[in-house]
């Protein structure tokens, strides 16, 4: 199937069909991923990604998120090797928003699980930070937001990771001030991620949340008590910020993430 991808491929609609149908042979549980990878098909995912016609990038770029969800790190640098920091950010300005979605989605796949996530941003930590910063101060609706402040959640939970967000205090500052969103989609992936900024038992875990109290995290969550969204009040109560007032009493621990909306750390679409 490969072939049809080469410089000499006869049409754009053959080139859109194919590449459409390999979106689902590079699925995790597909038993053509590991052929196609030894083929090369990254980098022809990759190129595919830096066509002119919306269809073709788009297709490359979610082939690409498919191919890196739970996938091996040698996959994931290959991924980075063949797009390149300058297309990654030229598809954060893609005008084609569901381009732009894939491409979070794929940065997303990138940082997570935890075990790839300080190895990935060891290597490419700036790159990523900036490309974040770049989609949260667009012009973009709170759903492509959301997915920007997800790639930070997965961002704080590297041990190793989360320093790139705690020494970036315009990106502290944009984390608290989505906090109070008037998008619950924003506040949630934005306590989801101090959360994991501050889960105790942790290495540094008490900086962290000194740092965080200082900012006004706690007296945000204090207001948030009273919300009446269900999955942004439990998110608040896993917060691990140290109580220095009647109304935050109790630290509950924080869980093995599960299978709610934020708690799902990687993206695919199948």
């Amino acid at each position: 199937m490969l072939y049809i991808f080469f410089p000499d491929s006869p049409c754009t609609e053959l080139l859109t069909a194919a590449s459409s149908a390999l979106c689902n042979l590079l699925l995790e549980f597909s038993p053509a991923k590991e052929p196609m990878l030894q083929q090369g098909v990254v980098q022809l995912l990759a190129n595919l990604a830096s066509r002119s016609e919306p269809d073709l990038r788009l297709n490359g770029v979610w082939a690409l998120m498919n191919l890196a969800f739970r996938a091996e790190q040698r996959v994931k640098s290959q991924i980075i090797t063949a797009l390149g920091t300058d297309q990654v950010f030229r598809l954060l300005a893609d005008s084609d928003t569901k381009v732009l979605m894939k491409t979070l989605g794929l940065l997303r796949n990138l940082v997570s699980p935890r075990a790839h996530t300080d190895t990935m941003m060891a290597l490419h930590g700036p790159q990523v930070m900036q490309g974040v910063v770049l989609v949260l101060e667009g012009a973009h609706p709170p759903d492509v937001k959301e997915q920007a402040l997800c790639i930070l959640g997965n961002i704080a939970d590297g041990e190793r990771a989360r320093e790139h967000i705690m020494s970036n205090e315009d990106v502290l500052k944009k984390l608290v001030g989505y906090m109070t969103h008037p998008s619950v989609c924003l506040q949630e992936s934005a306590v989801f991620c101090i959360n994991n900024l501050t889960r105790r038992g942790e290495p540094g875990s008490i900086d962290r949340q000194a740092k965080l109290k200082e900012m006004g995290v706690v007296q945000i969550l204090q207001q948030l008590l009273s919300t009446a969204d269900p999955v942004l009040f439990n998110r608040y109560q896993k917060i691990e910020i140290p109580q220095q007032t009647q109304i935050l009493v109790q630290h509950i621990l924080f869980r093995e993430h599960n299978l709610e909306k934020y708690y799902i750390k990687e993206c695919i679409y199948r």
